[in-house]
């Protein structure tokens, strides 16, 4: 029966939480490690916002009304849930329960405060997050890009500087990858993926 157990165990799926402060890139280096390691299942949250227009019900989102959404919540069906400018945004249990007990492996990107919900729900996730190397490159990157006001850049940084202090004090992180260098970090983070999910 142990053997069994254990068997069943190996067989389950691991569930990799990626957070970053805000600005960091973490979006490009998803997006990097998904067009490598496209075997890999990549979460998919559910809103209450309406689609646009090439969005797909399944792929780019779980599309719910309100009352739907809500009803989810009350039962407990959602990993972690916020309501952002309006709208809801969650993660669905049965989502990541499918995955991992069919010993697919599941990316997750969560932000810091949903990310101590979700380790409630799921302990056993592994997570890693993606810092600046100091404030001061993060404001150049920022400023380079020249797609944001002034206005957002400092809220950008003042976000950056809260969500970093919030990881290193209350998150449960086991890797932190400094995004120094775009290419680099790309590499690192498809090094690190490899190595735990072939642990």
């Amino acid at each position: 029966m142990n053997s069994e157990a254990e068997s069943n165990n190996q067989k389950r799926g691991k569930i990799i939480v990626f957070s970053a402060a805000s600005g960091v890139g973490k979006t490009t280096i998803l997006d990097h490690l998904r067009s490598v390691m496209p075997r890999l299942i990549y979460s998919v949250s559910a809103t209450t916002r309406k689609p646009r227009s090439h969005e797909k019900d399944g792929i780019h989102y779980f599309f719910m009304s309100v009352d739907e959404f809500r009803k989810k919540i009350e039962a407990g069906e959602f990993a972690e849930w916020a309501e952002v400018h309006g709208n809801y945004y969650g993660t669905p249990k049965s989502f990541i329960n499918r995955a991992v007990e069919s010993g697919r492996h599941i990316v997750m990107d969560i932000d810091v405060y949903g990310k101590v919900t979700f380790d409630q729900a799921y302990p056993e996730a592994i997570g890693i997050f993606i810092e600046p190397p100091s404030t001061e490159e993060l404001e150049k990157r920022l400023r380079r890009r020249g797609t944001d006001s002034e206005e957002t850049i400092k809220l950008r940084l003042s976000n950056a500087a809260k969500e970093t202090a919030f990881a290193e004090n209350n998150g449960k992180y086991e890797h932190t990858i400094v995004n120094d260098d775009l290419d680099r970090t790309k590499h690192e983070v498809i090094d690190l993926v490899n190595k735990l999910i072939n642990k």
